[in-house]
């Protein structure tokens, strides 16, 4: 029974909580994992799902059609962008060149299905098994429809997968078992980074179906050190505030990795050593807007914030970016609230020479 979740690291409680469901083989209609992005959240549900499936001791034929998304019971949903019509999950929305300046969510549509799937007959296991990640990106009409079907899950078994648990209806969370998920310890997090960079796959080799939190992002993390190879500063160590980002997360050190990587070469010098010269300013402000989409830009205020606040402490310049990044999440035009953000914050660096 160990080896079934023998890959999941640092999560004792979770791992304890989910063998016992399925060694008494007492499951619930709906379980919550509910813990920060990163810590392996995805892949308990994966394993969670193969021992539901093949027992306690697991089974390496339903592991690998798990993996693969080729279980014709499983369903796994995530947030999703509209373009053109169609619905485009949050994971290959780059891939696709889909424009992310909004964000992604879980939609109507989405629960709609999920109600659909819930309700026809299952091919092979006791009841139709699905997976929703992101259950915090929901629309209030997603929400409700989700809840209708939590209240009657048939045969059923649902997994939601969360970040932020507090942002779902209370009538939804108390209609899940809670599973808890807790950031890593620095042994377990230097062991999962080091079994990713030891397991990455070919960049012509993408990882298939529903992926682990720590998988997924080691593939992006490979293509992203691919592409650092002809990067000036790719043999320069990461800067100290993205360790301090991630917050014990193995998955999310991955991502501010990856984000800091694919910023414009001296993008971060720049912005911490910000000239008082308008013109400068304007200019700064016309590439960061046309050069970062809306993820990007959001992610640099969060290392901004942080890099600043490491060096002076200073509470006004953090107030200032926090100020943007409501406005840019308010769909503000994106050039446009750079540059007076950008004449603030040089004006205050100037008055504090």
């Amino acid at each position: 029974m160990a080896e079934l979740f023998a890959d999941l690291l640092g999560q004792e409680r979770a791992v304890a909580l989910l063998q016992a469901a399925i060694v008494q083989r007492r499951l619930a209609p709906a379980y919550l994992l509910a813990g920060p992005e990163g810590v392996g959240r995805s892949l308990a549900a994966l394993r969670f799902l193969e021992g539901v499936l093949a027992g306690p001791d697991g089974s390496a034929h339903e592991r690998r059609r798990l993996a693969e998304g080729n279980h014709p019971d499983l369903l796994w949903l995530e947030p999703t962008y509209s373009d053109k019509g169609e619905l485009i999950p949050a994971s290959k929305a780059e891939a696709l060149g889909v424009n992310r300046r909004t964000l992604p969510q879980m939609r109507l549509e989405q629960i709609r299905e999920v109600s659909r799937f819930l309700a026809r007959r299952p091919v092979e296991a006791p009841g139709c098994l699905v997976v929703l990640e992101g259950v915090e990106a929901m629309a209030e009409g997603a929400a409700n429809a989700l809840l209708k079907t939590l209240e009657e899950p048939g045969a059923g078994l649902m997994l939601l997968i969360t970040a932020a648990p507090e942002q779902l209806l209370g009538t939804i969370r108390s209609r899940c078992q809670l599973i808890p998920f807790m950031r890593l310890a620095p042994g377990p997090l230097q062991a999962v980074l080091q079994r990713c960079a030891a397991e990455r796959p070919p960049l012509s080799d993408p990882l298939p179906g529903p992926p682990s939190d720590a998988q997924a992002d080691a593939q992006a993390d490979h293509q992203s050190d691919l592409q650092s190879e002809h990067h000036p500063d790719s043999e320069q160590a990461d800067p100290p505030e993205l360790l301090e980002l991630a917050a014990g997360s193995p998955g999310a050190l991955l991502r501010h990795r990856r984000q800091w990587r694919a910023l414009p070469l001296g993008m971060g010098e720049r912005l911490m050593g910000l000239a008082p010269e308008p013109l400068a300013a304007l200019e700064l402000a016309r590439e960061l807007s046309e050069l970062l989409d809306g993820e990007q830009q959001l992610w640099l205020i969060d290392w901004w914030q942080l890099a600043l606040w490491r060096r002076s402490m200073d509470p006004l310049p953090l107030r200032r970016l926090e100020r943007l990044r409501q406005q840019l999440r308010a769909y503000v035009q994106p050039r446009l609230a750079w540059e007076v953000a950008l004449l603030d914050l040089a004006q205050l660096a100037s008055g504090r020479a």
